[in-house]
């Protein structure tokens, strides 16, 4: 599945619109490294997301084409979160 819509479905991140563009001003990285939106996720990967004030990292745990929204972060598993100084 392509990032941009992982992020949207997993409703990491609003819109995939949104999402593209994150991805394209280089705001997130999967296993360490600057990821394009069509980056293709696996089960396992590690995406890193800087919102304003904060960095995310969550582990891929699924690949679901569509998801209700209770159960959208059974997508995901937290990793870590910090306050970006």
């Amino acid at each position: 599945m392509r990032l941009d819509k992982y992020l949207k479905v997993s409703r990491l991140i609003k819109r995939r619109t949104l999402a593209k563009e994150v991805a394209e001003a280089s705001r997130v990285l999967v296993n360490s490294k600057e990821a394009k939106p069509s980056k293709e996720l696996k089960v396992g990967d590690l995406i890193t997301i800087e919102f304003g004030n904060k960095i995310v990292t969550v582990r891929v745990m699924s690949l679901e084409a569509s998801t209700k929204k209770a159960l959208a972060t059974s997508m995901y598993e937290f990793v870590s979160e910090e306050k970006k100084i």
